[in-house]
Parts: C-alpha cells; sequence; structure tokens
C-alpha cells in the first residue's frame, strides 16, 4: 500500500528499527557475534541472522572474523563496515584551519593543517577547500567519498541575514555570499557551520563529560570567552545564533563596554580574559615559564603556574584565586538564568588550572548562585572543536545512511 513504508508498526518498519539498534551495539561493542546481538536485542537467532545478512548486503556490516577460546564451534564477528561513509570535520581560527577525516565508526583516518583561513570571502573558501582536500588526500580518498561536512568557527552566521557575527577577527568570512558561494564550491557534499563552542559541547555530550545529561553548559576560554547552552539535550543557538556569547556580559568589578560589537569585547572578556589574567601575574609577581607564544598560550601557562604552586601561600595561590572569582562571577550570571544541571570548563587557559582552579570555582560559585550545579573539566581529546565537528557530522550521517526503512526487504 503506498505509504506504508512511513507507517509506524509495520514490518517494515519494525525491520528498521531493529537494524539501527544492531548497529548501534555495533558501533558501542566494536565487534559482536549473530548471539550475542540476538541476546542484546532479545531477537530470536532467525531474525538476528536474517537481519546481519541484510545489513551485509547493504554494505552496512561486515564479517571480521570468527570468535576464539570458548566451547563449542567458533561464531562468525559482525562489525560496522567502516566504508559506508565517511565524514569531514573542520576547525577554523584566525591562525589557521585544521581538517580531519572519518569514517562511519568515528576512527579519525585523515588529517591536515593549513595556516591561515584566507584573508578574502574567496580566499575562505579557497583555503577550506584546500584544507579538506588535504585530509582526504592523507586518508586515501577523494573528495567525492566524504558524505557531509561540518565546520567550526568562531561567532555565529546569523539565520535571518547569513552574516557571521560575533567574529570581527575572522577575516574573510564577512561576505553575505559566503555560505552560498561555498555550497558551490563544495557541489553535492552537504555541509553545514556551527559555532566552535557549540561544537566543544557536542563532542562533550556524544563522548565526554556531559555523556547522559540533558541540561548543561559548556564555559570556552581561550582567545576569547563563549558558552554553549544545551537545554533539554538540544543546543540552544538564539535568535541570531549568539546563545552564549557570553564575553559580552557586564559583570560587577569589569568597565561597563559600550559599542561591544564594534570593540569585540564585553564584561565577562574585560573581568577574566587572557590580557587579565596575564595583568594578574605582573599584580602578583608570577613567572610563567619562559618561552615564546602567543597569547593565548601565554595565558595558560600562567594559568598552569598558578596551579602548580596554589598549594602554598604565594603568587600563584593569589593569581588563582582571583582568577577563579571572577570567573565564578560570570558564572553566576549564566547560572541564575539557565539553571544547568552541570558546567563543563573548556578551552586552553581554563582548563591549565587543572582540579585546583575547578575546585575553586565550585566553592566560589555556591558563595554567587543559588543553583549549585556540579562543574567538571572538559575531557575531551585533542582539538575539542575538531572533534565536535566530526560528532555532529557522524550523527547526522548515521541517521541518515542507517535508516533501512526505505530498502527493498
Amino acid at each position: 500500500m503506498a505509504g506504508s513504508a512511513g507507517t509506524p508498526g509495520t514490518p517494515r518498519v519494525l525491520r528498521a528499527m531493529n537494524d539501527r539498534a544492531a548497529l548501534d551495539l555495533l558501533l558501542e561493542h566494536g565487534t559482536l557475534s549473530r548471539t550475542r546481538i540476538g541476546n542484546l536485542t532479545g531477537l530470536s537467532k532467525p531474525t538476528a541472522s536474517q537481519l546481519l545478512a541484510r545489513l551485509e548486503a547493504a554494505g552496512l556490516v561486515v564479517v571480521t572474523g570468527t570468535s576464539e577460546g570458548r566451547p563449542g564451534p567458533n561464531a562468525q564477528l559482525y562489525a560496522v563496515n567502516p566504508a559506508a561513509a565517511r565524514v569531514a570535520g573542520l576547525d577554523v581560527t584566525p591562525t589557521g584551519i585544521r581538517a580531519a577525516i572519518a569514517d562511519i565508526t568515528g576512527e579519525t583516518v585523515g588529517r591536515f593543517e593549513l595556516p591561515t583561513p584566507g584573508r578574502s570571502a574567496q580566499g575562505a573558501i579557497d583555503r577550506v577547500l584546500l584544507a579538506l582536500d588535504g585530509a582526504v588526500k592523507d586518508a586515501g580518498l577523494h573528495r567525492a567519498d566524504v558524505h557531509r561536512i561540518v565546520i567550526g568557527t568562531q561567532g555565529a552566521f546569523d539565520p535571518s541575514t547569513g552574516n557571521l557575527r560575533y567574529a570581527s577577527h575572522l577575516h574573510g568570512w564577512h561576505s553575505p555570499r559566503l555560505l552560498e558561494d561555498m555550497a558551490a564550491a563544495l557541489g553535492p557534499i552537504p555541509f553545514e557551520v556551527e559555532n566552535d563552542v557549540n561544537l566543544a559541547a557536542i563532542a562533550e555530550q556524544r563522548i565526554g563529560e556531559a555523556r547522559g545529561c540533558e541540561n548543561f553548559t559548556l564555559l570556552w576560554g581561550e582567545r576569547g570567552f563563549g558558552a554553549a547552552v544545551v537545554i533539554g539535550g538540544r543546543l540552544h543557538r538564539g535568535a541570531t545564533g549568539g546563545a552564549g556569547e557570553v564575553a559580552f556580559l557586564p559583570l560587577p568589578g569589569a568597565p561597563l563596554v559600550r559599542n561591544v560589537a564594534r570593540s569585540n569585547s564585553g564584561g565577562f572578556e574585560e573581568l577574566a580574559g587572557r590580557r587579565t589574567v596575564l595583568r594578574l601575574a605582573r599584580e602578583h609577581g608570577l613567572t610563567a615559564p619562559p618561552g615564546s607564544g602567543t597569547l593565548t598560550e601565554k595565558a595558560a601557562a600562567v594559568v598552569a603556574e598558578a596551579a602548580r604552586t596554589a598549594e602554598s601561600p604565594g603568587p600563584g595561590q593569589a593569581v588563582l584565586a582571583e582568577f577563579a572569582t571572577r570567573l565564578a562571577t560570570g558564572l553566576a550570571a549564566v547560572v541564575a538564568v539557565i539553571d544547568p544541571e552541570l558546567i563543563i570548563l573548556a578551552g586552553g587557559v581554563i582548563t591549565a588550572g587543572g582540579e585546583a582552579l575547578r575546585s575553586l570555582v565550585q566553592s566560589e560559585l555556591a558563595e554567587l548562585a543559588v543553583p549549585r550545579p556540579a562543574i567538571r573539566l572538559s575531557t575531551t581529546p585533542d582539538s575539542p572543536v575538531l572533534t565536535g565537528a566530526l560528532q555532529s557530522a557522524l550523527a547526522a550521517t548515521r541517521d541518515e545512511v542507517f535508516d533501512t526503512t526505505g530498502r527493498t526487504p
């Protein structure tokens, strides 16, 4: 009957639901036997066999070997076929672009880095393509093998205008036609551009400290401050994509910044940003380990040195305590509005403080806010933004590729 493929409760839909459950179990466990899949899903042996045969014929699973060391005959082991789809993630910053390719299982199979993200709109597009193709080549693939691309940038694209906002320092990315021209350059490959801090939150939600948490906030501190807000398990982006731009929060103890869009700064940034961290170090006589680096790297080194020496009275203890108070002041404003279950501290300048800083922020926030959310440090390895871009692309791609509803039984 026409339309029956999408009708809940029909055999085809039930088969598709079982298929997806089995594929998710294979992603979780790596390899499973038919018997184990049957036990985990509650399916009979004949039904599990039919399911695996169907998924193998569709190119979604492969036989990887046989079980050994158990009584009885060896059983075939099945795994998700890594070649079923590949995705790309890009992290665009003012200093360069990092790109990575992952197969459908989530394994990273290619990487590439480029300095500078481009100085013009066409330059930005050219650099994205160059970074993408570099990662694709490193994976031994072609661009056409990529199923979906997610690009992380600072700031956010206003959905009503298509313009990048809150990131005036990201040169070349402010043309109102940028997304349209990038779509033309990428051709049939679907892509999306997402705020970098939002992607860091997606990484935490899927493989990090926020797994199983429906309501949390991630505070990001590197080149500037940002936050991601997850409510009911979904990112809250706001009307213009600007939800979480906490750097612009007016806060006590900081000068009132006007024309914040023009200055690209605000109260929270002035109160606890990287320049302030370096100023606090100078005021207290804390000397960071020698070595050149960016302003962000110097601020992170100061925080790390403060944390290292914070157990004994002295400059390190004073700097870390002051930094914690300033972070908690900004978080208190966020907590009063959002009331999250969990706050994750992320970004190089903040995470450099480790457990010592986290504990101080937790204590300070308890005195400044009525709700008392748990506070944890990010544990996402490598680049959280790039990891989040890949995880976002994988989630959408798996929903598409793993949907067997319309396939022939």
